[in-house]
């Protein structure tokens, strides 16, 4: 629902928007298995993080300005986002880090691998609620990974020492501090980097554009959630002391694996909340039926490529198609693994095979979609629409016809012709 339409709508028509939206993100988040995908990757980052922690140090280690930050990093890190529990976590890690840094080529070899492929379950696990079946495969998911391995490190590296030194200067430190809000920026720190984290993950993963305000918008909310998941856990060990009764020494690791479970189910809710935030914007009414919709974005690329130019949904909106980013992105991801349109090196679409070597009736037969019924193609709305188009239904009208024609009879006098 956008601004204008908001502030347009009653009480009783926004609690009615809130509740529809809230049940299509709950239908949204177990329709893509999201608690699954959280459970594989808890299973992945257990063995990922010391891997990850890993290629911090080496990253951060290799900068002479930035040596003795990935401590801070990670104290910083333990102390503001893991619950109570973590501090037994943190001495384990640190050890086998530790340990993990004496390896041969081989054995850092393995620790890249392994963090690769964790980065690689989350890029899986959020382009399925993208609905993106091609994923960056080759060497742009390459490169895609190695920047996080390699710039990640570097970046956080860049925020403690900056913020240490501001942190340094007398003004600041003593202006803050007469006002009275050091201690809020120190709890407000963790959520504003939570937020910054969350809302580059909403960008940069999917395999999609995606509006800078939706990703910044849900990655505030997954980071005001994790905030009370942090304090409700911590709660819960406190008031839940089986736990050290049953494991004893081992307690901080099946509560650090629940954590992590719970953290990776507010990421899979957060990327959700994203993607519904853009199908919210989009309305259904006068959808097209999916077969003309296709050949409708197809007429598309076709009319850009000729201007040597690609194709965007906004573009098919202007030239007034009610078409919903639902259906542009399941008829784009159709021609894309056809090979009927391709990505070009800015990753826009555009078309990619002559149209006059391929024939209506052969794409008709290779379509997932069935021709539409009369019902539907006379509520589709031609007026004001291209002469093609008024041809094409009158097209389907006439197959439809010629098909109940043909299959005008029974069963019965159908099996007795044998």
């Amino acid at each position: 629902m956008s601004g204008s339409r908001l502030s347009s709508t009653s009480p009783i028509q926004l609690v009615q928007w809130f509740r529809a939206f809230f049940l299509s993100v709950s239908e949204t988040f177990f329709k893509h298995r999201c608690l699954d995908n959280a459970a594989a990757l808890t299973y992945t980052t257990l063995f990922a993080v010391v891997p990850m922690m890993t290629v911090t140090y080496s990253m951060l280690s290799a900068i002479p300005s930035f040596q003795g930050v990935g401590e801070t990093v990670q104290s910083f890190i333990f102390s503001h986002f893991v619950p109570t529990a973590g501090e037994q976590i943190q001495s384990y890690l640190s050890s086998f880090s530790q340990q993990a840094r004496k390896l041969t080529g081989v054995g850092v070899a393995f620790l890249v691998v392994t963090a690769f492929m964790m980065l690689r379950t989350i890029d899986r696990a959020i382009n399925q609620i993208w609905q993106v079946d091609r994923v960056r495969r080759g060497i742009t998911g390459f490169l895609l990974y190695w920047a996080i391995l390699s710039m990640g490190p570097f970046l956080i590296g860049v925020g403690f020492v900056l913020t240490s030194y501001l942190a340094s200067l007398k003004l600041i430190a003593d202006t803050t501090a007469y006002l009275g809000v050091d201690q809020w920026l120190l709890r407000l720190t963790p959520m504003l980097l939570s937020s910054i984290v969350f809302t580059l993950l909403y960008l940069a993963v999917p395999n999609r554009r995606v509006p800078f305000r939706h990703a910044f918008s849900g990655a505030l909310v997954v980071a005001f959630l994790l905030e009370l998941a942090k304090a409700g856990f911590a709660l819960f060990i406190t008031l839940s002391p089986s736990y050290h009764l049953i494991y004893g020494a081992f307690a901080a690791v099946p509560l650090f694996l629940l954590w992590i479970y719970l953290s990776w189910i507010l990421v899979l809710f957060g990327a959700v909340l994203v993607r519904s935030f853009a199908l919210s914007n989009q309305t259904r009414n006068e959808a097209l039926p999916h077969l003309p919709g296709m050949l409708v974005v197809l007429n598309g690329f076709n009319e850009q490529f000729q201007k040597g130019m690609s194709l965007k949904l906004k573009q098919l909106h202007l030239d007034g198609w009610n078409l919903s980013l639902e259906d542009w992105e399941l008829y784009t991801s159709y021609l894309l693994e056809q090979g009927i349109v391709s990505k070009n090196d800015l990753g826009e679409m555009i078309l990619a095979r002559d149209l006059r070597h391929l024939q209506f009736n052969t794409l008709c037969q290779q379509l997932p979609w069935s021709c539409p019924s009369d019902q539907e193609l006379e509520a589709v709305d031609i007026q004001d629409k291209p002469e093609w188009f008024v041809q094409l239904l009158d097209r389907l009208k006439q197959l439809n016809e010629q098909q109940r024609s043909v299959l005008d009879c029974n069963l019965d006098h159908l099996f007795l012709q044998s």
